[in-house]
């Protein structure tokens, strides 16, 4: 983690309203490549309101910048061609896909050459979806998305494997930025041990991570530093250790101060 230049990533006094409702309220934080934020809160805390906001996926007041560069206006298609990318908690795939063809239908330019490229240039056009269709295989073993599930219906693969996919075709071609929401849900055993090593090559990488999760064994093993959200409002910001140790956060979660 190197926290001497600029942030990959910074929001400043986010705030989300529905109606009368403030989901969110002046939150702030920032990630650095390399580094795994942390965010975590109780249910309905502002956590997956506070991803919507960052890739202005809902109106909302504040700033976000990437590397310094103020992206407030950029809309969601324009942060992910600049890097920001992001896995939600649902899994979304294209099931009539192979789990192959999923990833490539993700790689944009790098495996589609558009119409006049086909047209014009067909044997070019198949050379770049062969090269795509090879990258594609090594990114999705890379992922601990195992060569045998690749000719596959992403639906006939196993749970385990169907999430290390969803953040396969969220990176895609690659991320500065990678937002992902509760990436241990349902996972257990060897599955939770692939996705911690695939967050530490991530973050060797880096790629700058931003995870909400409920599982706080591992959040407090992998995070550098964790953004604590309740009731919409930041409560407690800090390493792994001082959060722990902070008392309003064991009222948060446990309804009492240590």
């Amino acid at each position: 983690m190197n926290t001497t230049g600029s942030p990959a990533l910074r929001v400043d006094g986010l705030g989300v309203r529905y109606g009368a409702l403030v989901a969110l309220d002046g939150v702030s934080w920032d990630v650095y490549p390399g580094e795994l934020l942390g965010i975590i809160g109780p249910n309905g805390a502002g956590k997956s309101s506070c991803y919507d906001a960052v890739t202005a996926l809902v109106q909302r007041s504040g700033r976000v910048l990437l590397a310094d560069r103020d992206v407030t206006q950029v809309p969601p298609h324009g942060l992910a061609a600049l890097g920001v990318k992001r896995a939600f908690q649902q899994n979304a795939f294209f099931d009539d896909l192979s789990v192959l063809d999923n990833l490539v239908a993700v790689l944009g330019k790098r495996a589609h050459p558009g119409l006049l490229g086909s047209v014009f240039n067909p044997a070019g056009a198949a050379r770049r979806r062969a090269n795509a269709s090879a990258y594609a295989a090594e990114q999705l073993l890379r992922f601990g998305v195992p060569s045998d599930y690749h000719g596959m219906s992403p639906k006939e693969i196993p749970y385990g494997v169907q999430r290390m996919l969803s953040i396969a075709l969220a990176y895609g071609g690659g991320a500065t930025v990678l937002l992902l929401d509760e990436p241990a849900a349902g996972l257990g055993g060897e599955d939770m041990a692939g996705l911690v090593r695939l967050l530490g090559e991530l973050k060797k990488e880096g790629v700058a991570l931003v995870v909400i999760e409920h599982h706080m064994e591992l959040i407090m093993a992998v995070a550098d530093r964790i953004c604590v959200l309740d009731l919409g409002r930041q409560l407690a910001y800090g390493t792994p250790a001082q959060v722990r140790a902070d008392p309003r956060v064991l009222e948060a979660y446990l309804g009492k101060a240590a």
